[in-house]
């Protein structure tokens, strides 16, 4: 007999015969699925809904066997995203990225507490989208795709673009005349300064980028629907003057 108890956000919930539910869910021991039985029942769907935090039991005889998955509620996120367009946007995100790109029971505890940040403030005006690009930066560092912002700049000179080759950060001397082929890089995104609108865009166009290159791109699959979405939403947003 196999089975483990710790803390998992759902990422995925499908119908499954009569009532029960095929679910996906991130621990930080990695991407887990199992059977929740009864899962799709009206008394038990609510747990279910992606984007929720639960205290998950998952068990099975042998390590082949789907399991089966049980769990208490913690952090209802899925209900406090729903009166939010940008928030329920951001968790379908977030979640369609970690269900597309992680592999199954592998441990991942960073991400498991970067995505957890993102869902523990979901509901926080301001809070989710900058949370969210952030953790699309460690999720890349994490799937060895990392960016690096480590290139150091002096005097008045300073990090302002990102190579849509390389992934580093370029300075504002070094970008010369190839600063029109390169990413602008937001402040907050070093750890500086508050987040606009306009900065998280730009930081979803980076992480994007690399996402759909490197990581689904290399799988012949494309960047998920929600993610793509979620840019399409941030960019009307700015285009009508919000």
């Amino acid at each position: 007999m196999l089975e483990w108890q710790e803390p998992a956000i759902v990422l995925e919930t499908a119908a499954y015969g009569e009532g029960d539910a095929l679910v996906s869910v991130l621990t930080a021991q990695g991407l887990w699925r199992g059977l929740a039985k009864g899962g799709a029942a009206r008394g038990k769907a609510g747990m279910w809904q992606k984007g929720n935090m639960l205290s998950a039991r998952w068990v099975a005889r042998t390590a082949e066997q789907l399991g089966t998955l049980a769990g208490e509620m913690v952090h209802p996120a899925a209900a406090l995203a729903m009166g939010e367009r940008d928030s329920l946007a951001v968790l379908n995100a977030a979640c369609a990225l970690a269900a597309g790109a992680m592999a199954e029971r592998e441990a991942c505890p960073a991400v498991f507490a970067g995505l957890a940040r993102v869902l523990a403030g979901i509901d926080i005006a301001g809070v989710p989208l900058p949370e969210l690009v952030r953790w699309e930066v460690l999720l890349l560092r994490e799937l060895g795709f990392g960016l690096d912002f480590s290139a150091q700049a002096g005097g008045n000179d300073r990090l302002a673009y990102v190579s849509p080759r390389t992934g580093r950060a370029v300075s504002l001397s070094q970008a010369g005349e190839w600063v029109d082929r390169l990413f602008p890089l937001p402040e907050f995104m070093l750890g500086e300064g508050e987040a606009s609108l306009a900065d998280c865009l730009a930081g979803l166009r980076i992480t994007g980028h690399f996402f759909t290159r490197d990581v689904f791109g290399a799988r012949h699959r494309p960047l998920p629907t929600a993610r793509q979405r979620l840019y399409e939403l941030i960019a009307d947003r700015l285009a009508e003057g919000e």
